[in-house]
C-alpha cells in the first residue's frame, strides 16, 4: 500500500529504530508513547484490519508479542489492538504498553 505509513517504515522509505524484526514482523517504538514502554508489533504483510488476518498471521503476531515481552523484560503490560476505524493507521498492529499502573494512574 503506497500510502500506508507502516508499509513505508517496513520498506525503509521512512526511518525507524526496530527493537526486533524477522521475515514476517517488525517491532518499533511508538512515536507518540502512551506509557513508559510503548512498542508496536507490525506484520510486514499489509493487512488492514484484524478480522482480515488469517490464523497463521495472528499466531505469528502473538508469538512475537510473547517474545518481546520476555526478551525485553516488560512488566505491568497491556496488549492493545485498535481496529475498524479506531486505529490511526489502517495496517494491523498490536501495541505493547509496559510499566502500566493497574489503576491507570500516571
Amino acid at each position: 500500500m503506497s500510502d500506508c505509513i507502516f508499509c513505508k517504515v517496513i520498506s525503509g522509505e521512512l526511518p525507524s529504530n526496530p527493537v526486533y524484526q524477522d521475515d514476517d514482523m517488525m517491532v518499533i517504538p511508538d512515536i507518540h508513547p502512551q506509557a513508559s514502554v510503548h512498542l508496536l508489533v507490525i506484520p510486514k504483510k499489509h493487512v488492514s484490519e484484524f478480522t482480515e488476518a488469517d490464523d497463521a498471521l495472528l499466531a505469528k503476531i502473538v508469538k512475537t508479542v510473547k517474545k518481546i515481552i520476555k526478551d525485553e523484560h516488560i512488566s505491568n503490560y497491556r496488549i492493545v489492538s485498535n481496529g475498524k476505524g479506531a486505529a490511526l493507521i489502517d495496517h494491523l498492529h498490536m501495541h505493547i504498553l509496559g510499566k502500566v499502573d493497574k489503576y491507570r494512574k500516571l
